[in-house]
């Protein structure tokens, strides 16, 4: 078996079907899993990665809120860009404590060019905007997308979009012709299927976030997310081999 590839909207940006997040690779405080973890060495770090490109994974996904997560990606993919496809996001950021959220011009340019520096890239593939929850108010108010649209009309990002809260966010996006959503869908949490259908249809790329929800599911509720009409990718978020293995088998199969 071999990891399937899949168009990520009208992108024209190919994903593999099973994606792998990078929060554990720079952040352990503030985060809902059902294990505490220590963030990996830069050794660690490294063999994962190998391992993820071997399982036919070419789908990184990361931002700023993450900790430590870009710069450790930076340092590995430097000389190896071309093989990889990187998701990060704007609006949130972290202080090693708590999270804040800006959405205005001046972050949103300032956060893209540390992700660039700090994933040591000359481009972004995809770029999310990472919600506090008010959705509707980010994307009709704020200067948030117009900002990341001229960044993309600039060649620095290929797709614009945004890590969403509620439905009613999602659909806007989709209206204003987002190029990515990143939807939450999981064997206990569907609200979302039918709206991740609509996206697929409309020519919008889905990730989908916490296909496991957070590590509380199995691997039925991973295979579940990734046959769902719709879905481009799923992202998991682990930095253990086995478990990464186990993921790509259930997608492979699915």
């Amino acid at each position: 078996m071999t990891m399937p590839h899949r168009l990520l909207g009208n992108s024209g940006i190919s994903v593999s079907a099973l994606g792998l997040g990078t929060v554990k690779l720079g952040r352990n405080t503030g985060v809902r899993y059902p294990d505490t973890f220590e963030l990996p060495t830069a050794r660690e770090a490294q063999r994962l990665l190998d391992q993820a490109a071997d399982l036919g994974i070419n789908l990184l996904d990361t931002a700023p809120a993450y900790g430590s997560s870009e710069k450790t990606l930076g340092s590995i993919l430097k000389g190896h860009r071309q093989k990889w496809v990187l998701t990060t996001k704007v609006g949130e950021s972290f202080d090693g404590s708590v999270s804040s959220y800006s959405f205005d011009a001046g972050a949103v340019m300032g956060s893209v060019h540390r992700s660039l520096a700090d994933l040591q890239t000359d481009w972004l593939d995809v770029v999310l905007i990472h919600s506090d929850g008010d959705d509707l108010a980010i994307l009709n108010d704020s200067d948030v997308l117009p900002s990341l649209l001229q960044l993309k009309a600039q060649g620095l990002i290929r797709a614009v979009g945004i890590s969403h809260k509620t439905i009613a966010g999602a659909e806007r996006a989709i209206e204003l012709g987002c190029d990515v959503i990143m939807a939450t869908l999981n064997l206990s949490e569907q609200q979302e299927l039918t709206t991740i259908k609509q996206a697929g249809e409309a020519g919008c790329g889905v990730l989908v976030k916490k296909p496991l929800a957070s590590g509380f599911q199995g691997l039925d509720s991973l295979r579940f997310a990734v046959d769902a009409p719709g879905v481009s990718s799923v992202i998991v978020g682990t930095i253990d081999p086995d478990h990464l293995r186990a993921d790509a088998v259930a997608v492979q199969g699915s």
